[in-house]
């Protein structure tokens, strides 16, 4: 089938590029906005008690709108002096000014304050709480206008303005991630470039990716917004830059699994199209299986309680797809266009390479495979001890950069009024009789008693009975720590939610809500979503590694390796971030993403040397030789493709954001396990060492040896 589709590409490639153009402008025209939503911290299952209380807050009190300090203009001399009364004047004059302009989504600016040891005064600007993005949009502009407006307003004035407050920072961390999204896209367009350039010599074959998987990748967004609205599905913000990076390294894998057996023809003296019809069946093969095993591991997302991984699986499956579908079809066609002159000017690729390399490589892990195996396996475990000791961490807050506007006015509030952080931020407590009656002024005096005396507690907000059902009340506890902290996360889980739980008057039920408790139902979700998702995956992969390289044996070998690949990824991360650079721990989503990508990705090589392997076992070799001539073949692309995936993967530690770093550092060494480690070592030494029974039940397993033998031959001692 594969022969075909790329005969008929040859023989018609303006055709293909043609309704490969119609069908992607159509797309794009017709697809709706991609839904994003920044705060997916409350996206559980009903049973989660975070739910319950958004669920009964919207039942008890219904249209309510809370008012809240979204944002808070903070007023101090910049060499640390107390603040003057004039100042304080000027305070209530820039209140006055901001309060006049009735800047959109600003409910109104309260009086100035001044801080009690008078080294700053702050202006509180209150605004409507809420998670939708449109708002949250309309709010953050509202911050630009109060920044470009408090110049003029300062005019004579020694005191300097910063503009804190969640507003402000949902803007600041949405700039951080705009700017990680133009970094990472420029590093990636020029380490592709260059690392194609250096193993090519062409600037065309350099350049074609660079315009192929844009547009491809623009494509997949618009599919996966097409989706989205029928299968509600909302997506996070650091969703572009991992599909950016995760095309644009698939992308550039395929390309060159094309573009190496294209040339193998052409130097073979095969013309153009008989080349082309080449390379898309025996490249395709490759394609199409590390596609599957990529989409199938994403896809097994959708067994999670927490939606924001729900979410990143049909998306991540829909860009691997559509990058597979456009690496059989439209690059092919631009290769049949171009032929030769893709490699110009380079002569390079009319010569035979030595792989000298390559071949020494070969002969070593042919006649020492048990000796290659150990090694390899030791320096992953090695590696893999790491994860004995890693943590989770949910403060998703402190992965921004501490060099915002937003956070240092924090940090300023923070030292003159204690527990600011937690002042928009209470546990939100809800009680509801069992009985559907009335709560009484007894029973919640009884539970204001109870609960402000605990461990961790600030203050306990008077209790608001709903205007609904009276049956129904919330208490706002406001916290001693920062809600968004892990200390704060881990003592609401171990410590404060039950003891809140257990204060339950009589004849009531008691739910505990709010972000920190938010957090740790994520906690238990993540919890929970770990091993049903590792072990699904691994056995997906193994599944459909078992059909596309036609054989039971090789999957019970290659997803053990593969997850010994993840352990030791996961455990460098522990190494580097929670050792070295002494973070609380790794971001919450870093294992299973990086589960993912590794399982998945990672076997992309296996795959590769694989089907290498049974080619030349086919072709009468013993897996001696076969496995001397598979490295010598098939490790040169492994190693290329594998450099430039885990270099696309790294240019994201040049993100500001904490997350992209542990998530670009972790994929990367994952990738360049499988590249380095596993597809040119370990793959071949267990193929050596299993014999012909590691493609069981195979006919290649079957082939008797031809005119060739087991034993290196005289020229390859």
């Amino acid at each position: 089938m594969l022969g075909r589709l790329g005969g008929w590409v040859a023989r018609h490639p303006w055709w293909t590029i043609g309704g490969w153009l119609v069908a992607a402008v159509l797309i794009v025209l017709l697809a709706p906005p991609l839904p994003t939503q920044p705060n997916q911290s409350h996206e559980l299952s009903d049973d989660y008690q975070s739910v319950q209380v958004d669920r009964l807050q919207e039942h008890a009190f219904p249209g309510r709108q809370e008012a809240y300090t979204g944002v808070y203009v903070i007023l101090r001399h910049p060499g640390g002096g107390s603040v003057t009364d004039a100042d304080v004047v000027k305070a209530g004059q820039v209140g006055d000014a901001l309060r006049g302009k009735k800047i959109v989504s600003v409910t109104g600016v309260d009086p100035q304050t001044t801080a009690p040891d008078r080294s700053l005064v702050w202006v509180p600007v209150r605004m409507i709480r809420s998670t939708v993005a449109s708002v949250l949009v309309q709010q953050a502009d509202a911050v630009t206008q109060i920044r470009a407006a408090l110049p003029e307003l300062l005019a004579g004035s020694d005191l300097q303005a910063k503009v804190g407050g969640d507003a402000a920072a949902y803007l600041d961390d949405s700039n951080s991630l705009s700017q990680s999204l133009s970094i990472v896209t420029i590093a990636t367009l020029v380490l592709i470039i260059g690392l194609i350039l250096l193993i090519f010599r062409g600037p065309l074959a350099a350049v074609l990716p660079i315009i192929v998987i844009p547009v491809t990748m623009e494509v997949a967004l618009s599919i996966a917004a097409m989706v989205a609205t029928p299968a509600n599905l909302v997506f996070d913000q650091s969703l572009q830059i991992v599909v950016l990076i995760l095309m644009f390294g698939i992308g550039a894998d395929y390309f060159l699994f094309l573009l190496w057996r294209f040339r193998e023809r052409l130097r073979a003296g095969d013309d153009r199209a008989t080349a082309l019809r080449y390379a898309v069946e025996r490249a395709g093969r490759v394609i199409i299986g590390t596609a599957l095993t990529t989409m199938g591991a994403v896809l097994v997302l959708l067994l999670a309680s927490f939606r924001l991984f729900q979410a990143w699986g049909p998306a991540l499956a829909i860009a691997v797809g559509t990058m597979a579908v456009t690496a059989l079809t439209l690059i092919p066609a631009l290769l049949r266009l171009l032929g030769p002159a893709i490699f110009w000017p380079s002569k390079g690729w009319q010569r035979q390479p030595k792989g000298r390399t390559a071949a020494r490589l070969g002969q070593l892990v042919a006649r020492r495979p048990a000796v290659v195996a150990v090694v390899s396996v030791a320096l992953m475990a090695v590696l893999g001890a790491g994860v004995f000791t890693f943590k989770l961490s949910y403060d998703v807050q402190g992965g921004f950069p501490t060099d915002t506007e937003s956070y240092q006015a924090q940090q300023q509030f923070e030292k003159v009024v204690p527990g600011a952080a937690g002042l928009n931020y209470p546990a939100e407590v809800m009680l509801r009789s069992k009985d559907g009656s009335r709560l009484g002024p007894e029973q919640l005096t009884a539970f204001v008693a109870a609960v402000q005396h605990l461990p961790g507690v600030g203050v306990v907000e008077p209790p608001s009975v709903g205007t609904a059902d009276p049956s129904v009340a919330q208490v706002d506890i406001r916290l001693q720590q920062d809600p968004f902290s892990d200390d704060a996360i881990v003592h609401m889980r171990d410590t404060l939610r039950p003891a809140i739980l257990a204060a339950a008057p009589a004849g009531t039920n008691v739910y505990v809500g709010g972000i920190t408790s938010g957090y740790v139902d994520i906690d238990h979700a993540t919890r929970r979503d770990l091993p049903v998702i590792l072990v699904a995956a691994a056995v997906l992969i193994a599944l459909i590694l078992a059909l596309v390289v036609r054989s039971l044996v090789a999957p019970l070998l290659l997803v053990p390796s593969v997850l010994l690949g993840f352990a030791a990824a996961l455990g460098a991360a522990v190494y580097v971030f929670q050792d070295a650079l002494d973070k609380p721990g790794l971001n919450f989503q870093l294992p299973l993403l990086l589960y993912l990508f590794v399982l998945a990705i990672g076997t992309d090589y296996n795959i590769l040397m694989v089907s290498r392997l049974r080619e030349e076992i086919s072709m009468g070799h013993g897996p001696r030789e076969a496995a001397g001539r598979a490295i010598q073949h098939a490790a040169p692309i492994a190693a290329a493709a594998g450099l430039i995936l885990a270099g696309t993967f790294s240019v994201m530690l040049l993100a500001p954001v904490t997350m992209m770093r542990q998530l670009g550092f972790s994929v990367a060494l994952g990738i360049a396990i499988s590249a380095f480690v596993m597809a040119p070592f370990l793959v071949p030494a267990l193929t050596v060492l299993v014999g012909r029974g590691f493609l069981w039940p195979s006919k290649a397993a079957r082939q008797q040896d031809g005119r060739h033998t087991d034993r290196l031959s005289m020229a390859e001692r």
